[in-house]
């Protein structure tokens, strides 16, 4: 079947870079495309053909009602429009205005993304589960910032395992802070983007702002609070225990995570795994799921994520993997010192003397 869609507007971000949007909807509906004047024929199955061109009209009803599509965005809604046909571009470009972050305006890039934003907003708990590059930390702590700004809470609290720095913490220079600051600086990245240099350093200095490693928040209740607990996977049984039980009053929680990269010693198992099975089925807490789909940094990302995604299922990696994070660490059983009639002793544990 063929069709025609005529585009009068936008042509140039509709192919994008090096035509990069095109090849989205030909590869992900399977139709070939041809630019005819001003018109783009699409050819391929009758209903693959009618989706590209329902996605091709909202574009340009939307182009010619003032909605411009800045670099990267249009190729992030193509991507999820052309995978899930449930959702429209419409639909994702109306969900998905801009908000301000602090300095920072930020909009929503895929389904999940804006699916995340609004269960932060409507739960106390809620669990950002996905790969790398999906804008599990970048949104939680742009929620955090709104959340401290517009005064709904009084301050924030960011966290996460200082995995790498294991039991050395002491031989690095510095203090203990100055030791763990390396393995916090994704979350401090984000707040510089979303605030002030001088603003995050003034609410750093007077503790508005807390980043510290997990241990820190071990007795503590925290009230009026924005918890962000960052690289949960890395965290254990234990440890999200405390910090989950950690949350006060008018308080709430993000939790984020990627369970295809546990730096934990074997034996050891994953905090963010176990509180995924237990907690399971609680109608306040929210669960979000990202996919390679979501990523929003260089295209080759995507493609990664999906590779070691099928390395994985090919030679079962994740069932193994999940087998020895969840195996059970032997304990030690303390020795019975023999019982007071056993021979070659005197009952209390000492060689008989001849």
């Amino acid at each position: 079947m063929k069709h025609s869609v005529r585009i009068n507007r936008g042509i140039e971000s509709l192919f994008g870079t090096r035509d990069e949007n095109i090849k989205i909807l030909e590869q992900n509906l399977g139709v070939i495309t041809h630019l005819r004047d001003d018109s783009l024929e699409l050819d391929g199955e009758t209903d693959r053909v009618a989706r590209a061109a329902n996605i091709l009209e909202e574009y340009v009803a939307l182009v010619e009602e003032g909605q411009v599509f800045k670099n990267g965005d249009l190729q992030s809604y193509l991507r999820v429009v052309t995978s899930d046909p449930r959702t429209t571009l419409r639909g994702l470009v109306e969900s998905g205005r801009q908000r301000a972050f602090g300095k920072k305006v930020v909009a929503p890039k895929s389904v999940n993304q804006h699916i995340y934003l609004d269960m932060i907003e409507k739960h106390d708990l809620v669990f950002g589960i996905g790969p790398a590059g999906t804008g599990k930390t970048y949104l939680a702590v742009a929620m955090a910032v709104q959340a401290l700004v517009s005064k709904k809470i009084t301050r924030i609290i960011l966290t996460r395992p200082a995995v790498e720095a294991g039991e050395r913490l002491g031989f690095l220079p510095g203090t203990l802070q100055e030791k763990v600051d390396p393995y916090l600086r994704p979350l401090y990245d984000a707040l510089y983007e979303m605030l002030e240099a001088e603003k995050v350093e003034k609410f750093l200095e007077r503790n508005v702002i807390e980043v510290a490693p997990i241990a820190f928040m071990r007795g503590r209740t925290l009230n009026d609070s924005f918890i962000i607990l960052d690289e949960a996977q890395n965290s254990t049984p234990e440890q999200m225990k405390m910090v989950l039980t950690r949350q006060g009053f008018n308080s709430k929680m993000v939790v984020t995570g990627d369970i295809t990269q546990i730096d934990l010693p074997v034996g050891r198992g994953s905090g963010l795994l176990n509180a995924i099975e237990v907690l399971r089925g609680i109608e306040e807490i929210a669960f979000v799921y990202f996919d390679e789909r979501d990523v929003v940094r260089h295209s080759l990302v995507q493609r990664i994520v999906r590779a070691y995604d099928r390395y994985n299922e090919i030679n079962g990696l994740n069932r193994q993997m999940t087998l020895r994070w969840n195996e059970p660490v032997a304990e030690a059983r303390p020795v019975e010192p023999p019982p007071a009639n056993q021979a070659g002793g005197d009952g209390n544990g000492a060689p008989k003397q001849s």
